[in-house]
């Protein structure tokens, strides 16, 4: 009997490890090739909150949960394909702030993208961040960007990895997608998926997995391009309702 309860404790103790945490996610967003134009800065503010409580939420860290997560990015467009950013991470929750850290970044794209029928590129980020957000102080992402222009349609993938530095945060793989219609020049609306099947040689389970889906849009309104999606997560261990928005702009 013992011996039953010991293997059954040491399953449930991996497959909760193979999940990924519940806490704060900054940036909710597939990269499309967009780049700012050359000697160009933009100031881009994501925000997120989570609806639902996750039973697996860990409640030492900053989680999804009644929090609002999000994140300033300023980037500056240093050629038609390459643009720098830094994004300052942040969680705020019952009248508390919380600051994430800090993460740069360096975005290498197919110049033009939105014209192109075929395009690609890669962003390479390395991000430090309190234990209340990772596991690991530092980690690296490399999220390379394959997408497809098809008149009104558009498909964009982003296979991430993501790395831990120090082996506290375990390597994960993260990829994002998103298929989107554009009605005219300041309107497109589509589905966005977000994943996180977890380390490489060692996915967990498909109910300790990360899978969700957004409804979508982008539009612009008085000169600020904006992001909006409701997700729904498909797993236990994904956050059941988020909302998630981007405001942008050029100078």
């Amino acid at each position: 009997m013992m011996r039953k309860m010991a293997k059954r404790l040491a399953m449930l103790l991996a497959l909760l490890a193979a999940a990924s945490p519940a806490w704060a996610t900054d940036e909710i967003q597939v990269y499309t090739g967009e780049v700012a134009a050359p000697h160009e800065w933009s100031l881009l503010q994501h925000l997120n909150y989570g609806f639902t409580r996750l039973k697996t939420a860990n409640p030492r860290v900053v989680n999804t949960y009644g929090t609002v997560n999000g994140t300033p990015e300023l980037a500056y467009g240093v050629t038609d394909w390459y643009e720098t950013g830094l994004y300052l991470p942040f969680a705020a929750r019952d009248d508390r702030f919380f600051p994430g850290g800090a993460k740069f970044r360096n975005l290498f794209v197919s110049p033009d993208a939105a014209n192109r029928t075929f395009f690609y590129g890669i962003n390479t980020e390395l991000s430090w961040a309190p234990q209340r957000f990772s596991r690991s102080r530092w980690n690296v992402e490399f999220r390379p960007i394959v997408g497809l222009n098809l008149g009104r349609w558009q498909l964009v993938s982003n296979p991430i990895v993501d790395i831990g530095l120090g082996g506290k945060q375990p390597d994960a793989f993260m990829p994002a997608n998103r298929l989107f219609y554009s009605v005219n020049d300041d309107l497109a609306v589509g589905v966005e998926t977000y994943s996180n099947f977890g380390s490489f040689g060692h996915f967990g389970k498909a109910a300790s997995q990360v899978h969700q889906v957004f409804a979508a849009a982008d539009f612009r309104v008085f000169g600020v391009d904006v992001n909006v999606g409701v997700g729904r997560g498909l797993t236990a261990a994904s956050d059941r309702w988020v909302v998630k928005t981007i405001f942008g702009v050029a100078f």
